[in-house]
């Protein structure tokens, strides 16, 4: 009787899955127009002001007002979608691409119960995630524990794609950073108006993979305590293109070539270690500790061929108080397995919360 090694099993899945989605020809690479300006030292600089050190710089979110349709109602649910303009600074939208200055959102909320008794999280997207759909589908059971739902659509992705971005392979390194930096804007600006505008009695903010670290940031920054909830997430996008399978789907030659141009011979080993420094500038562990870090839950998992245990025990290690818990499985296999925890997470992290005491 042959035994099979579950665990090893989900690794396995990941790393065909990788080899599939990033080692064939199917698509280019990551990054295939450099590192994203025709001067390294301007394109640093510009990173260096995506991510200033962050110690105590809870800067104040901006006001939005979106403009809202019905998408569908029915007696008890109304689906909505929202735009308005990206909430970054200028020096922010001259480097976005036009398609990104829009942000679009959809908000799924129940409508029998007032806003000062619902709780909102915020869904924040994954690698390749361009649709609304599948968040929605994680977070609509969540409407019978009045939990509404708001789903922010990337820049980058969807209908704020770039023209020349074949799906998720952003162009350059730099757009990495644009996206994380526009993200984090509009969705404190989107809790500022849950709270200000809506009228919600508590808020959250939640993403998978890569959306998971741009929650975590979130929750750290925002000036008010949030339910921060990171599901298969790494503490750094260094764990993501420099060690796990996304480094499979990077395009290392053409950094190297870039540089190249700009008169900077390297190697391919130093060319990773360039991306590595460029890129520990999304290390959370950086970030300041979250106003509540008890309603802070990672959800991990076991075996996961993206995401190696260590780095979601640093970032728990960074935040005393915040919560880890593991499912069993690979990245590929929890995304597709493990919605139920993921809710279970955003329930228990949102009862951790006071809820907010109604206006007078």
């Amino acid at each position: 009787m042959v035994t099979v090694n579950i665990g090893m099993l989900h690794y396995v899945i990941d790393h065909i899955y990788g080899a599939f989605m990033h080692r064939t020809k199917i698509s280019p690479p990551f990054f295939s127009r450099g590192w994203g300006g025709s001067k390294l030292e301007l394109l640093e600089r510009m990173i260096k002001d995506l991510f200033p050190e962050v110690e105590g710089q809870n800067w104040p979110p901006t006001l939005i007002q979106p403009i809202w349709r019905t998408v569908w109602e029915t007696r008890t649910t109304c689906l909505r979608e929202g735009v308005f303009r990206t909430t970054c600074d200028e020096q922010l939208i001259s480097a976005l691409p036009p398609e990104s200055h829009t942000a679009r959102v959809a908000f799924l909320a129940p409508k029998c119960v007032p806003p000062q008794k619902t709780a909102c999280v915020v869904h924040l997207a994954g690698t390749g995630d361009h649709t609304f759909d599948r968040r929605l589908r994680l977070g609509g059971p969540l409407l019978k524990q009045n939990i509404a739902s708001m789903v922010l659509e990337s820049p980058f992705y969807g209908r704020r794609r770039p023209m020349l971005q074949h799906g998720a392979k952003l162009l350059c390194v730099s757009d990495l950073l644009l996206l994380g930096r526009a993200t984090i804007e509009e969705t404190r600006s989107l809790l500022h108006w849950l709270d200000s505008e809506g009228g919600f009695g508590k808020m959250g903010v939640c993403g998978l993979s890569m959306g998971g670290v741009h929650a975590a940031m979130v929750g750290s920054l925002h000036p008010t305590p949030v339910a921060t909830l990171p599901f298969l997430s790494p503490h750094s996008a260094v764990v993501a293109f420099c060690d796990g399978i996304l480094r499979y789907g990077t395009a290392w030659e053409a950094l190297r070539e870039d540089l190249a141009v700009q008169k900077t011979v390297m190697t391919l080993e130093e060319v990773r270690q360039r991306m590595r420094n460029v890129l520990s500038l999304t290390d959370v562990t950086r970030f300041p500790i979250p106003k509540n870090p008890n309603a802070v839950i990672f959800v991990a998992a076991t075996d996961d061929g993206y995401i190696p245990k260590h780095s979601v025990l640093e970032l728990q290690k960074a935040w005393p108080g915040s919560e880890v818990r593991w499912v069993t499985g690979g990245h590929v296999s929890s995304f597709l397995l493990h919605n139920d925890e993921f809710r279970r997470a955003i329930v228990d992290g949102l009862n951790r919360l006071e809820w907010k005491e109604p206006p007078l």
